[in-house]
């Protein structure tokens, strides 16, 4: 089984610093970075306005947590994002390739 993670940072050099560890480490198959993200949010009593990149994570279901735990130590922000999904379905062989290539 699989699991995509959502995490967003700052910029692409911290993303790509974070995604590179975690794909040497096996905790990730992949982490796709997206830029252009746009985050209005909510913090410390002030509305931000923040450009971001999302980055798009394609993970081992049996390492979630070990990976989570991971994600969170590396990541630049006090509080990440870190959201989890399980897919229903997936290509039978991109399936496989994440397990192999991230602890599955």
């Amino acid at each position: 089984m699989i699991r995509i993670v959502l995490s967003t940072f700052a910029d692409g050099d911290s993303a790509a610093r974070v995604v590179r560890q975690l794909v040497s480490e096996k905790l990730a198959a992949c982490g796709t970075i997206i830029p252009g993200a746009r985050s209005i949010y909510s913090w410390k009593g002030a509305v931000e306005d923040s450009a971001e990149v999302l980055v798009i994570f394609k993970i081992a279901a049996a390492n979630e947590e070990k990976f989570i735990g991971r994600l969170g130590e590396l990541h630049p922000y006090d509080v990440p994002e870190i959201v989890l999904f399980a897919p229903e379905k997936w290509n039978e062989a991109y399936g496989q390739w994440v397990q192999e290539n991230s602890g599955g």
